[in-house]
């Protein structure tokens, strides 16, 4: 990864945001001994993370679920949601393998869900997943997290549980090569993978991404996930 002067390779600014000391002190340990990757500030509630972010303008803000004063639902909303003029890359960092807050999370703009108990490579790779634009899917969180959350052979528990969540067609229709694309990165493909899968280009992977995102209108690469899920096109590749 190189800075955006291209001068020479780009440190990730990160923002800790978690209630506890001990994860914070632990996160920034790990984040700290990357060579690639800075944290610019910790804050121990929503509020004060909202407040240094806005100050700092990091990079990536690792958010942890509940929190005093604003909980990371909120504080994903304000730095990632839709309509944020500048939006922060958030990961989410949950305690629980299955979290009743995971959906509305992803609805808020989140690029990746991660577990505390994940090992420092896997935290480093989601930070640098969220610094790419990319998100982390792995069939050991994120992909497993919506297979619960989105329940596509029972959607009569999933309407009970989140009535809020039946989706119309896109305005504009995606593709056959969308839809096989949207797939991939459902399972957890980068763009690297899914070009490597679909003997095409990386650049040609990442503007169907683009087209599919603005088609469906969510944030990011798990809302493509969550909206695959849904619609059954992860199985059907």
């Amino acid at each position: 990864m190189t800075s955006a002067n291209g001068e020479g390779p780009r440190v990730i600014r990160t923002l800790i945001a978690d209630d506890q000391e001990a994860v914070r002190r632990g996160v920034r340990r790990i984040l700290t001994a990357q060579p690639d990757i800075e944290v610019v500030g910790e804050a121990a509630d929503g509020l004060a993370a909202l407040g240094l972010a806005a100050e700092l303008r990091p990079d990536v803000a690792l958010v942890d679920i509940r929190m005093p004063r604003m909980d990371g639902l909120e504080l994903t909303r304000r730095l990632a949601g839709p309509g944020v003029a500048e939006p922060v890359r958030v990961v989410v960092l949950t305690t629980f393998d299955l979290d009743e807050y995971v959906y509305p999370a992803l609805r808020h703009g989140a690029s990746g869900f991660l577990l505390k108990r994940s090992g420092p490579s896997l935290l480093a790779e989601a930070v640098r997943a969220a610094a790419d634009g990319e998100s982390l899917i792995s069939p050991s969180v994120t992909v497993r997290l919506l297979r619960h959350v989105t329940e596509p052979s029972r959607p009569e528990r999933r309407s009970e549980r989140h009535p809020e969540r039946g989706r119309p067609a896109p305005v504009v229709p995606l593709t056959e090569r969308e839809v096989e694309i949207a797939g991939h990165v459902a399972a957890g493909g980068t763009n690297a993978d899914i070009a490597a899968e679909l003997f095409i280009s990386p650049g040609t992977v990442k503007t169907h991404v683009a087209s599919i995102q603005r088609k469906l209108g969510v944030a990011n690469r798990v809302g493509i996930a969550v909206h695959a899920w849904e619609m059954g096109w992860a199985g059907a590749r």
